[in-house]
């Protein structure tokens, strides 16, 4: 952002809307700014407060809706104590020339650490003794549990907690085993004392299991019954990432037989979980009720945090953690904003595509963008890359880091002339050695983002929604019987692209593409029928962002 200093702190007009820590009210009278709070107001309430204020700050209350960011003239920045924004409307943000930031690290020691407490109270049936005791049972041989030291702890997910947790284990003298999809069990650990293996390696040589993976298409139902299956016998299981990765059932099932000896859950499928839930009243179960980031530390950390970013941002134009737009200026966001949409998409779009993790993305700036800063653009595109291996905190300024991380490389170009459109972005993907590869190219039409190529097929289609792509025989009839699958089961087709296949995505002679804008997730059983069709060589979902109305100027 350019710089801001000649504001006048006392004009600033920020309205915090959910219970935020007092620290923060604190930080901002530093700072010579006098913060509005009011809690509670629904999207009318909320419409009706905001023309003139400069920066609105939620936590996971309030919902920050396009009609809320149109009614707020003066808008620059939203900021969301905590990691998910979820309940900010980004698009309509960013179109508008609005920074969202949020606050991904306040509590990520918090969680870690409750991650060790429910595995130290799941070896030393802590819970279970404290209960007893409280209620005039003193039986100590009931209890006897194990040690830590020496044991073997897998933790899955090598992410800020998953760091965290391990280094923890290490510390308690226990052999530490992970497993991240984003790293090769032959790469070097980045955590000191702890060795990477393959996953299937992990459960079957772990005593204790711990999940720190977000809940994503490909980790939902990760820990399943044929994955506990192929855990150690009597291993103990611990969750405290993301309601969902875990089969509860399979979970309960596999402590009655014994193939578990324990398991500890701060999330749950269904929170709170219904009276009936197949974990509740167990001794061998240690249940929390979502507290990972509940501790007064963290709950302080994020509130600092968020004040500081919003001060900092409107008095020197500094964007820290912004989830939409690094450090540009207002009127450069305003120009770029569509784009960061579409780099988002095609970002997001490519890395659904390959069958394994990007390892390098080639961008190509062209027609007017060829002389702009792009830098945003291409934190855009990276963030949409790597979306898909986390469900939160991804943003522009985490995201080279998280590719670092990962072993992705992004290679920047420019040329003059976009062809027949102003501009135009080209992206290339790769994986690890060019082993595969896909390319698209988009631009902004009336500032929605459009695809105009897909590999070698030059086509006009919208980025968004539900997108079923196809390799199939080029043979009359597909659209036909691909359509009357759908129809069947209530999935309408908005819009089609086919083309001959070919260039970067090869199918053998006589092979054709195509694209089907669908309004409605098919599911995994109408996808396998789609596939078991004779023409169909492949068939795969890609999901993008929601389509959003065509918006000018608030003003």
């Amino acid at each position: 952002m350019s710089s801001t200093s000649s504001i006048s702190p006392a004009s600033l007009r920020i309205l915090i809307c959910d219970d935020l820590s007092p620290k923060a009210v604190e930080v901002f009278s530093e700072y010579g700014i006098t913060p509005e709070i009011s809690l509670g107001m629904d999207e009318d309430t909320l419409v009706a407060k905001v023309a003139d204020v400069d920066a609105i700050i939620v936590r996971s209350a309030t919902r920050i809706t396009r009609r809320v960011i149109k009614a707020a003239l003066n808008l620059t920045v939203i900021g969301r104590a905590g990691v998910g924004v979820d309940n900010v409307d980004c698009v309509a943000a960013t179109e508008a020339g609005v920074v969202v930031m949020n606050t991904p690290t306040g509590n990520t020691t918090t969680t870690g650490e409750l991650a060790i407490a429910l595995l130290v109270s799941l070896a030393r049936h802590i819970p279970r003794a404290d209960r007893e005791v409280k209620a005039g049972i003193w039986k100590k041989k009931a209890l006897t549990g194990v040690q830590l030291t020496g044991k073997t702890f897998g933790v899955v997910g090598l992410g800020r907690i998953g760091r965290v947790v391990a280094e923890r284990g290490v510390g308690l003298g226990m052999n530490v085993l992970a497993y991240d999809p984003y790293l090769s069990a032959a790469e070097s650990s980045p955590v000191t004392g702890v060795q990477l293996v393959e996953f299937e390696k992990l459960l079957a040589t772990s005593d204790f299991v711990s999940l720190h993976v977000p809940l994503i298409d490909s980790t939902r139902g990760l820990i399943s019954a044929e994955r506990i299956a192929s855990m150690k016998p009597g291993a103990r299981l611990i969750n405290a990432a993301r309601g969902g990765l875990v089969d509860e059932e399979a979970v309960a099932a596999a402590l009655d037989s014994g193939q578990l000896a324990g398991a500890a859950f701060d999330v749950l499928s269904q929170e709170p979980p219904p009276s009936d839930h197949p974990l509740l009243g167990r001794d061998d179960v240690v249940l929390t009720p979502h507290i990972g980031a509940s501790s007064s530390e963290a709950q302080v950390q994020v509130a600092l945090d968020i004040a500081n970013q919003i001060a900092r941002f409107l008095l020197e134009g500094r964007a820290d953690n912004a989830i939409n737009a690094p450090a540009v200026s207002a009127s450069d966001l305003v120009f770029l904003g569509p784009y960061l949409n579409l780099a988002q998409r095609m970002g997001s779009y490519l890395s659904q595509r390959l069958s394994g993790p990007i390892r390098k993305l080639e961008v190509t700036y062209l027609g007017e963008l060829e002389s702009r800063d792009t830098r945003a653009v291409s934190l855009a595109l990276l963030a949409g890359a790597l979306s898909h291996g986390t469900d939160s905190g991804v943003n522009f300024v985490n995201a080279p880091a998280l590719a670092d991380e990962r072993g992705l490389r992004l290679l920047e170009g420019r040329e003059p002339d976009a062809g027949a459109f102003q501009s135009q972005i080209k992206v290339r993907a790769s994986t690890k050695a060019g082993g595969e590869s896909h390319l698209v190219a988009g631009t902004v039409f009336g500032n929605r983002p459009r695809f105009v190529r897909v590999d070698d097929l030059h086509l006009d289609f919208p980025p968004e929604g539900h997108v079923l792509v196809t390799r199939h025989d080029d043979v009359p009839g597909v659209v036909g019987r691909i359509g009357t699958l759908l129809g069947e089961n209530g999935v309408n087709i908005r819009r089609i692209e086919l083309g001959k296949a070919g260039g970067a995505d090869p199918v053998e002679h006589g092979g054709a593409v195509g694209y089907l804008a669908i309004d409605a997730n098919p599911g995994p059983e109408l996808l396998a029928k789609i596939c078991e069709l004779p023409f169909i060589r492949e068939a795969s979902l890609v999901r993008l962002g929601e389509a959003s109305p065509v918006s000018g100027n608030r003003s």
